[in-house]
């Protein structure tokens, strides 16, 4: 029982850690919420179905999740950098997902997050807002923007959109995720790396053309972690 009651608080710390509700965690991992329920409240036990659910669909570590050791979410596998991990989830979506008005899903921006200067209070006003897309594993509380340039690249390629979410608390950063890091005059897409000196942070490209950036925490002005990569395919 006590193994159980372990594995419930992880995974009540994965959806806290992903910013989303008891029920939007559910319909992630394809699971009927009621029932999700039973589980977190002890009614019924972890099982290897859901363990591999969450696993598969969010790409956290299993030992993570059974033990507590190690990485919530593990770089193994992933084909990426090995000191970087993520739990991003890529999709390919057909040109008629964005609907040109504004649903129950994620509001989508005409804006590319690395390019211009255009002030954080500039950056998801209405007028800026082409669409949204509402699909399985987006997150209706994200907001979706269009990302130029190669330095992810192969994670998150020129044209690709991605779906970000605000962190409101800069300090809680979750080391080797990927961000979208707003300083005073430039925007950039990386994933944030722990620095030696606890006051910095490294801010690390996928493509290996790329030197890292070091940076002051302090410098950092906005930060947004991305929860989805979108690419738009016209043939569907």
């Amino acid at each position: 029982m006590a193994e159980n009651d372990d594995k419930v608080l992880r995974i009540k710390e994965l959806i806290d850690n992903l910013g989303i509700t008891q029920s939007e965690f559910a319909k992630r991992i394809a699971i009927d919420a009621s029932n999700f329920s039973k589980h977190l409240t002890g009614k019924l036990p972890i099982s290897d179905s859901l363990i591999n659910k969450i696993v598969v669909e969010l790409g956290v570590s299993k030992e993570w999740l059974c033990s507590g050791s190690g990485l919530m979410y593990g770089a193994a596998g992933t084909g990426m950098n090995p000191d970087v991990h993520t739990h991003i989830r890529t999709l390919t979506l057909p040109s008629g997902a964005i609907v040109p008005e504004v649903r129950n899903g994620a509001k989508v921006y005409g804006l590319d997050v690395t390019a211009g200067n255009l002030g954080r209070d500039r950056m998801f006003t209405d007028d800026l807002v082409i669409g949204s897309i509402d699909v399985p594993f987006i997150n209706p509380d994200c907001s979706i923007v269009k990302v130029s340039g190669d330095s992810m690249k192969p994670v998150i390629n020129n044209g690709d959109m991605i779906a970000i979410r605000e962190i409101k608390n800069p300090n809680l950063i979750f080391w080797g995720q990927i961000y979208v890091v707003l300083l005073e005059d430039y925007r950039m897409v990386k994933y944030v790396r722990k620095h030696e000196n606890p006051n910095r942070v490294i801010l690390r490209s996928e493509n290996k053309e790329y030197d890292d950036i070091e940076i002051e925490k302090r410098d950092i002005c906005d930060l947004f972690i991305v929860e989805n990569i979108i690419r738009i395919d016209n043939r569907i």
